[in-house]
Parts: structure tokens; C-alpha cells; sequence
């Protein structure tokens, strides 16, 4: 349990960043849903879903709705988003959502992704060549942020130059607490992507993004600015969970040798470890935004109309009516319900690619370097300050 009266904002706490299941477990254990002042202040609040059951039932229920240009139109703002990013897929419902989606979950499938992991095991075979022999490594700078980066850049056919200022741009857009840097590097981004769109008009290749130009220039189902925001989410969703998702599960296995000495005895395994390892540490602490278009009951607290509901799968899924001692790492368990990936027609379209690329990193890791361990105490590493997204800022591993 936390220490101290907890502030007003339970999700304000100095600790909370670092390790956010004891805030999580003290709020489930007293309510699956809360009534939380927003961190904005000024009397506002939203409702906070901590409980497994009531989650699951929120990502699906039609009266939460993800339109926030419908939410925010008419209210004072200072923020200053480009529109590719204040208005994306996952900021509509149906039937806008449906179509969007419908236009690029084919790149995203199972299979294309099998078609992909000769490229992705390539190169994370190139990015740990350029580890040491013996000696400290970043596994978050060295790997698990140009991995992710790297793929779907190379989906995508953003020239290799141009990557590491996607990296930087990505990163910003999550810089909790900094709206001024968030909004600077949304321009950065949306600019950038619309003259990569001009660009690809005059010189087409054969990645995704000129396919979804032929879709717009061809059929018109698309307007520029959908086709621009697409091809945003697409560059910025489709790496930084990859990225946290690899982070959280190193850690989780250099803290529990039990477990990582199975793996490595039975790397087999790893595949069907996934699910357990995204349930213990997810890479969403909190689902991008919902409101509520009509007064409902959830978890048995009344929630009125016009306020944001907040999902949180990193409580959901430490949820012990759900998990049993949830705390615990237990790769034998049956994960597969988690909601690190979400739940719904909003479920993250790229959670094959994900696995694909957190499977084949953690392999390569395990096999390469048996004698692996943390560089520092786990208690000393750096998180990033963001409540959407749980991540490491960097492991430094020695081995």
C-alpha cells in the first residue's frame, strides 16, 4: 500500500510512475470504478475503471464514445494539436471507424505479419551484433525502441534518414505534463507526413502508406486529412507500445529468475508466455480517451452524461476475481483475456506485430546472453512520466 495520505489525483502520486499497482489495488479493492479529479483541476473529474469486469464491459459499450472532436467542440482550449493527431481513427466511432480501420488491417494480420518475421528476426540478429561481448547495454535505446521504430518506418517507406527524428517526435508526443512540447511535436509529425504523402505522389513506391494513397487518389475513400492522420497513428501507435511492451517484459524476467530460467531451458515456450507477460506489466496503463453520451451504471457508480471515463488495463489486469495472486509472474497461467492490447472493435490492430516483434527481441536476448542481469537496482530505473503509456526510459543490462 502507499505511504502517506495519497493527493486528491490518486494517479498525481510521486511513486505512482515507478510502480502504479499498489494506487491501482487500493482503488479496485475499495471500487472497480472512481470518480478522480482530471489533472487539469478546476473542479472537473473523470471516472477512473480499475476493475477487470467493468473494463471489459466499458471497451465495448456503445454509450462510452471516442469522438473527441464531438467531446471538446465549443470548450475553450489552449492546446494547439496538428489535426492528424487531435483527430484520428481511434478518435471515431462507428461507422468512421469501421471504415478506417477496414483500410489497413490487412497489413496487420497474422499472416502478413508470419510474411514479415524473416525481416524482424534480420534485424534484431543487426542490432545485437552491435551489442558487446561483455560489458553494459541499454535494452530500451538499444533495442527496444529502434526495433519497433525501425519495422513499421520500413512498412510505412519513410526513408532511413528520416528515423530518428520519427523516434524523437514519437517520444515527445508523450511527454506527460509538457502540453507545449506534445503540441510542437504533433506539427513536427503531421508536417512531416504530409510532405512524405507529396513525395510519395511523385515518386511511388510499394509501401503501405502508398498503398493507402492509391486508396484515396483512386477511390476517394479517404479525404487527405483521414489519409494523413492514418498514416500518423500508423507511425507513432505502431512502435511506442512495441517499444514498452519489450522494455516491461525484460524487466519482468530479469526480476524473476525462476521464470527466466525456464525460458531459457525452453525457449519454445516464449510464445505463449507473451500473453502473461503483457498481463503483468502492461505497456497501456491507461486506454486513450472515452466520455460518456449518456448517464450509465458501471461497476455500481453512477456515471452522468458528457464526462471522460478512463479504462485502465494495467489495473484491469491485476484484477484477483480475474487473476488469481495477480502480483506474481506465473508463465504456466492462461493470460490470453488480458486487455493489454484492449478489448473490442478498438483493440490495437497491430497486436500481431507486436507479439512478433517482442517473441523474436526477447529470444535473441535470452540465447545470446544467458548470464544477463540488471545493471542497477530495479528500484533505481528510470520510468517515463506518462499515464497513457507504461515504459521504461532505459534497463541498462550487464552481462
Amino acid at each position: 500500500m502507499l505511504r502517506g495520505r495519497p493527493p486528491a489525483d490518486p494517479l498525481q502520486d510521486p511513486t505512482f510512475f515507478a510502480d502504479p499497482y499498489p494506487t491501482y489495488a487500493r482503488l479496485r479493492d475499495t471500487a472497480p470504478v472512481h470518480k478522480v479529479p482530471t489533472g487539469s483541476g478546476g473542479g472537473r473529474h473523470s471516472y477512473l475503471v480499475t476493475g477487470y469486469a467493468e473494463a471489459r464491459a466499458a471497451f465495448t459499450d456503445p454509450r462510452l464514445s471516442k469522438d473527441t472532436q464531438r467531446f471538446f467542440a465549443g470548450r475553450p482550449s489552449q492546446r494547439d494539436l496538428h489535426p492528424a493527431v487531435s483527430r484520428n481513427m481511434l478518435a471515431t466511432d462507428p461507422p468512421e471507424h469501421a471504415r478506417l480501420r477496414a483500410l489497413v488491417t490487412k497489413a496487420f494480420t497474422t499472416g502478413a505479419v508470419a510474411r514479415l518475421r524473416p525481416y524482424i528476426s534480420g534485424l534484431v540478429d543487426e542490432l545485437l551484433d552491435a551489442w558487446p561481448d561483455h560489458g553494459t547495454v541499454d535494452l530500451v535505446a538499444d533495442l527496444a525502441v529502434p526495433l519497433p521504430v525501425t519495422v513499421i518506418c520500413e512498412l510505412l517507406g519513410v526513408p532511413e534518414p528520416d528515423r530518428a527524428s520519427v523516434r524523437t517526435w514519437s517520444s515527445d508526443l508523450f511527454a506527460a505534463g509538457d502540453p507545449r512540447r506534445i503540441d510542437a511535436a504533433s506539427h513536427a509529425v503531421g508536417d512531416y507526413m504530409t510532405a512524405l504523402v507529396a513525395a510519395k505522389r511523385t515518386a511511388p513506391g510499394d509501401s503501405l502508406l502508398d498503398d493507402l494513397i492509391a486508396v484515396r487518389d483512386g477511390q476517394d475513400r479517404l479525404s487527405e486529412d483521414e489519409l494523413v492522420s492514418l498514416a500518423v497513428l500508423l507511425l507513432v501507435a505502431g512502435h511506442e507500445t512495441t517499444t514498452n511492451f519489450i522494455g516491461n517484459a525484460a524487466l519482468a524476467l530479469l526480476r524473476h529468475p525462476k521464470p527466466l530460467a525456464r525460458l531459457r531451458a525452453e525457449p519454445q515456450l516464449l510464445g505463449s508466455a507473451l500473453d502473461e507477460l503483457l498481463r503483468f506489466d502492461s505497456p497501456v496503463g491507461i486506454a486513450t480517451f472515452r466520455y460518456s453520451t449518456e448517464a450509465l451504471t458501471l461497476g455500481g457508480t453512477e456515471i452522468p452524461e458528457g464526462v471522460p471515463v478512463l479504462i485502465a488495463p494495467g489495473a484491469a489486469n491485476r484484477d484477483p476475481d480475474r487473476f488469481p495472486e495477480p502480483d506474481g509472474l506465473d508463465l504456466t497461467r492462461s493470460a490470453a483475456g488480458h486487455l493489454a492490447f484492449g478489448h473490442g472493435i478498438h483493440r490495437c490492430l497491430g497486436a500481431p506485430l507486436a507479439r512478433a516483434e517482442a517473441e523474436l527481441a526477447l529470444h535473441a536476448v535470452i540465447s545470446r546472453y544467458p548470464h544477463a542481469r540488471l545493471a542497477t537496482p530495479a528500484e533505481n530505473l528510470p520510468w517515463r512520466h506518462t499515464r497513457l503509456t507504461r515504459g521504461l526510459a532505459s534497463l541498462p543490462i550487464t552481462f
